[in-house]
């Protein structure tokens, strides 16, 4: 199997923003306050162009297949960002795919110079919750920064 993961273009606008959003309804955690209903997901290209900040999508077999990136949210301590839209489409889950896009947006965010990486989510998607662990991200008893996602309710953080 072919896979490649690189950053973002421009062409990947469209594409990316379809795959978040049926990613967020096939598990009903498409509601108001999650980036679903963001209209910085269908520009997510021109988005990650601010200085911290890095997108990669994920190709199978020329295929884009997710994506995942690093942000400085606002609000956010100068030395933490926050691991972003990270979807992929299900045929993509359960290959180790979504690990492999972990580890180099982590690698990123370490080479960038944080010190922390932030999680916002919901519990519907368990499945990513549980990779996050594995990463070692723990448990925030409230969110952080202000990201503006007033629908997620599982916050989570990890030290580099």
């Amino acid at each position: 199997m072919d896979i490649q993961i690189r950053t973002i273009q421009l062409s990947d606008n469209i594409e990316i923003a379809a795959i978040i959003r049926n990613s967020l309804a096939e598990f009903g955690a498409n509601l108001p306050g999650t980036v679903y209903f963001d209209s910085s997901t269908d520009t997510l290209f021109q988005v990650f162009q601010v200085p911290g900040s890095i997108y990669y999508v994920v190709l199978i077999e020329n295929t884009l297949s997710g994506g995942g990136g690093i942000f400085p949210s606002e609000g956010l301590a100068a030395d933490t960002c926050e691991l972003v839209k990270m979807y992929l489409l299900p045929e993509a889950r359960g290959r180790g795919i979504g690990k492999m896009l972990i580890k180099k947006c982590l690698e990123f965010a370490k080479e960038a110079g944080y010190k922390k990486v932030y999680i916002e989510t919901l519990p519907p998607l368990i499945q990513a919750i549980r990779v996050y662990e594995k990463f070692n991200f723990t448990y925030l008893p409230a969110p952080l920064g202000n990201t503006g996602h007033f629908g997620c309710d599982v916050w989570m953080i990890k030290e580099l």
